[in-house]
């Protein structure tokens, strides 16, 4: 983890995202949360990296979720030289799945 996000109020916060069950618990909090407009931008950044992971080329992602090719490419730096959170998140997933 970046220790520049590492403090108090950032465990807080993930231990509230820990003690979520259902997804209709994670509707509640992250409306609660975060406005319209950040939850659309985390949830495209999310569905460039799935698509990313998947071997999408830029094109097909920007015509699928609207993103700039300036996100996906910041999406694609984190998938590449980041902390491998999407990894462990894509991997738990497709296990879940199974």
């Amino acid at each position: 983890m970046n220790t520049k996000l590492k403090d108090k109020a950032m465990d807080d916060l993930f231990e509230a995202i820990l003690c979520l069950r259902t997804k209709e618990e994670c509707y509640d909090f992250f409306e609660d949360l975060c406005t319209v407009l950040e939850l659309k931008s985390i949830s495209q950044r999310f569905q460039v990296a799935k698509m990313l992971d998947e071997h999408h080329v830029y094109s097909e992602i920007v015509n699928a979720t609207g993103a700039s090719t300036a996100t996906i490419s910041r999406v694609n730096r984190s998938l590449n030289y980041g902390s491998d959170g999407y990894k462990i998140v894509f991997e738990r997933m497709k296990d879940d799945k199974k």
